[in-house]
C-alpha cells in the first residue's frame, strides 16, 4: 500500500514563508506545523488544510502527494 506524503516544506520554501509566519496566519502551533512539515502526522483536519492553502495561496494537491510502494 502506498502513502500520502506532505510537501508543506517545499510549498513554504516556494512562497518564502517561515514556519512562524505560517503558524500565525493559520492559527496552528509551531510544533504541530513542524510535525506536518516533517511528515510526522497521520491525519490533518480539512479546516487546517483549508487555512494552509489560503495562507500559501495553493491547492491541496500542491501539499499532498501520493507515493506508491516500490515493488
Amino acid at each position: 500500500m502506498g502513502k500520502i506524503v506532505l510537501r508543506l516544506d517545499r510549498v513554504m520554501a516556494d512562497r518564502k514563508m517561515s514556519l512562524k509566519e505560517l503558524s500565525e496566519a493559520v492559527g496552528v502551533s509551531n510544533v504541530n506545523l513542524s510535525k506536518m512539515k516533517t511528515g510526522k502526522i497521520s491525519a490533518i483536519r480539512f479546516s487546517t488544510l483549508v487555512a494552509i492553502c489560503e495562507a500559501l495561496d495553493c491547492q491541496p494537491g500542491d501539499i499532498l502527494e501520493y507515493e506508491r510502494d516500490a515493488d
